[in-house]
């Protein structure tokens, strides 16, 4: 994806969605004005904002938790301005010896936080991630404790393939799974995995090529009944968003 010319990537794809960053992903920074911004908003795309990669709100370390809650805020602010539907952040993670509750606490605390000031600008779309052995949405029964603490403030899902397969979770029966837990899916990250089943590896691969029967991605945008977002490596995303739409 494009991140400063998201209009032309979905010119050159044929994509009626698309999903970027504000800021470099790896930065503690504020989003400045886009310079497409209006023309984003003009477009009629189905526009999301993915949060940075450096959020981690459910970290015991108060020098990330505390700016991480901050930058969130910022993004969404951003995503509002742009005219997203939504902004999309990962779980987060603990330390291997932390007490999970502890994580769970502090999403809560975020979403509590974020409610008093008058809620994020956008709605906020957790989605569950590969790696990590004490991560807060990595195997679902982990995500079930987490729903339990935050699915009361609004919090939205975004299912990734990819994640959920490096994960260790089937995609069989997943949309039904992750429905019983969040009661929703608000967007499908469909990507196929260049690592085997539960290999903790996120690394994407395009549609037809990976570790993941395709039929199986496809089957699961078709249950979500959600957007779809492709996020596979650049040169191939065009052929992949050709073949879900002929395939949903």
């Amino acid at each position: 994806m494009k991140s400063d010319d998201p209009l032309q990537w979905a010119e050159e794809t044929g994509a009626e969605a698309v999903q970027f960053f504000l800021t470099d992903p790896q930065a503690w920074k504020a989003p400045d004005e886009h310079p497409q911004q209006e023309a984003i908003r003009a477009s009629g795309l189905a526009v999301y904002i993915h949060a940075p990669y450096r959020i981690n709100v459910a970290t015991t370390n108060n020098r990330i938790r505390i700016p991480s809650r901050k930058l969130l805020a910022q993004h969404a602010e951003g995503a509002k301005a742009i005219g997203a539907k939504a902004i999309i952040v990962h779980g987060g993670h603990l330390n291997e010896a932390d007490d999970p509750e502890i994580g769970f606490a502090n999403w809560r605390k975020t979403m509590a936080y974020a409610q008093n000031d008058g809620g994020f600008a956008v709605p906020v779309l957790l989605e569950n991630t590969a790696g990590g052995t004490n991560a807060m949405a990595r195997h679902f029964d982990r995500l079930a404790r987490l729903w339990d603490s935050v699915g009361d403030y609004g919090l939205g899902f975004c299912l990734d393939t990819c994640h959920a397969h490096a994960g260790g979770e089937d995609l069989a029966d997943i949309v039904d799974r992750v429905k019983a837990i969040t009661g929703r899916i608000d967007l499908v990250h469909a990507n196929n995995s260049r690592d085997a089943f539960d290999s903790g590896a996120d690394r994407h691969a395009a549609l037809e090529t990976g570790e993941i029967d395709p039929e199986l991605i496809v089957e699961v945008c078709r249950a979500a009944g959600s957007d779809v977002i492709v996020e596979t490596p650049g040169e191939t995303q065009a052929a992949d968003v050709a073949y879900l739409r002929k395939s949903i």
